[in-house]
């Protein structure tokens, strides 16, 4: 398992953490398609919720401190303009 880690690049226990960091907010932003499907399924069409944007802010921002915290140029330019958007 150690060597595992090591190879995706986790060397320490704060390494580990922020990878940890990294697939939160990977995870929070593809909630939002399960709370879209959710709420449209309960209105029998489709919708958007609010809920649905709030979920995106959520993950586009961790996974943006995430890339920055790594300083990867492709998930910072990836997230930042949804982020702010």
């Amino acid at each position: 398992m150690h060597s595992v880690l090591t190879a995706v690049g986790v060397d320490s226990n704060a390494d580990a953490i922020w990878v940890a960091v990294g697939l939160l907010g990977q995870l929070l932003f593809t909630a939002r398609f399960l709370v879209q499907w959710v709420a449209s399924e309960k209105a029998g069409r489709s919708v958007v919720p609010v809920a649905f944007w709030y979920v995106s802010i959520a993950g586009s921002v961790v996974v943006l401190a995430y890339g920055l915290h790594k300083l990867d140029p492709a998930i910072i330019l990836g997230q930042l303009p949804g982020t702010v958007i």
